[in-house]
């Protein structure tokens, strides 16, 4: 079995004439968002560059080293952008729309691009938590209500559904996942354009987000992608089913979407998660559950202000 790097040398010279959007070129550009672009002004406010341009480019900053260290999690994504810009598949998509937001004091982080496909449709791609520590206060702070960066999903699509004319497609892996389906369904102007939402193993809601209108209205549209192993895509509350994918990993490397197993145009299937995770999963949720949003939001300001008085930012 291959991953989706292998997929781009596999089916790469397929053109999406020839073949269709599937769940592996979702994965594929939710993995694109993890890329660091801060040094490239052409993928911002209003710019865009062709997926062969942007390696260019990003290769050249690399070589010059204006391109920052990217952790274990992130350093598949250079070479992902490399087989994209050497596919017939994606070479010619175009990428803008790029922002990347590290708030401290508001305990937010928020990144995303927009890939504007050929067939005249756009993938809005979500980042998820990368290593800061203020992206895994972020997401701890999910359990406990609404986040920064769940509204900034909303204006963010806002801004490039009034802008583009085709239909989009909106995903993310990890909290970019929650981010997708958060920033659809609470964007109801855009409702009407949106194709698909992808979560790749992200995390849920809380009961009340589940019963609003809205989100019933969008449930059709809502593709929910985990692990055999997934822990952060089971967390809080999930109403739609997932389709379980086979990993190369063990336990929580899983979450890792290169690890995802890919067979022709499709992720591998499994029957249902790994027994070891729902005996972890039982646990956790019985911890969770047992305390209300109070004691939550204690518990994530003692742990947070411990992790940063030490003066790191990241993990």
């Amino acid at each position: 079995m291959g991953n989706i790097l292998d997929y781009l040398d596999w089916r790469g010279d397929l053109t999406f004439e020839q073949t269709p959007f599937n769940q592996v070129d979702n994965l594929i550009l939710a993995c694109f968002s993890y890329l660091d672009l801060d040094e490239i002004a052409d993928v911002k406010n209003g710019n865009t560059l062709s997926v062969e341009e942007l390696f260019e480019i990003f290769s050249g900053k690399e070589k010059d080293g204006e391109v920052k260290a990217e952790s274990a999690f992130l350093q598949n994504t250079p070479i992902l952008l490399e087989k994209m810009a050497s596919s017939e598949r994606f070479r010619k998509c175009r990428a803008g729309g790029y922002v990347n937001e590290i708030l401290f004091r508001k305990a937010q982080q928020f990144s995303a691009v927009t890939v504007e496909l050929p067939d005249g449709t756009a993938y809005i791609s979500f980042r998820g938590t990368d290593d800061t520590i203020v992206g895994w206060k972020e997401d701890f702070n999910l359990s406990t209500g609404v986040v920064p960066a769940q509204k900034r999903a909303i204006e963010y699509l806002q801004k490039i559904s009034e802008h583009t004319d085709g239909m989009l497609r909106v995903g993310g892996h990890s909290k970019g996942g929650n981010l997708a389906i958060y920033g659809s369904v609470m964007c109801k102007s855009a409702h009407e354009k949106i194709l698909e939402i992808y979560s790749n193993d992200g995390p849920g809601f809380s009961r009340e987000f589940q019963e609003l209108p809205e989100m019933k209205e969008m449930m059709p549209k809502i593709i929910r992608i985990i692990p055999e192993y997934s822990i952060i895509g089971t967390l809080l509350e999930h109403e739609k089913e997932p389709v379980i994918v086979a990993s190369s990993s063990k336990g929580l490397l899983q979450h890792d979407g290169f690890s995802w197993e890919v067979q022709g145009p499709a992720l591998v299937r499994r029957d249902s998660l790994n027994k070891t995770a729902l005996r972890f999963i039982e646990i956790l949720h019985k911890w969770i559950d047992g305390m209300d949003t109070e004691q939550k939001r204690l518990l994530i300001e003692d742990l947070f202000a411990t992790i940063q008085a030490s003066g790191y930012e990241n993990l």
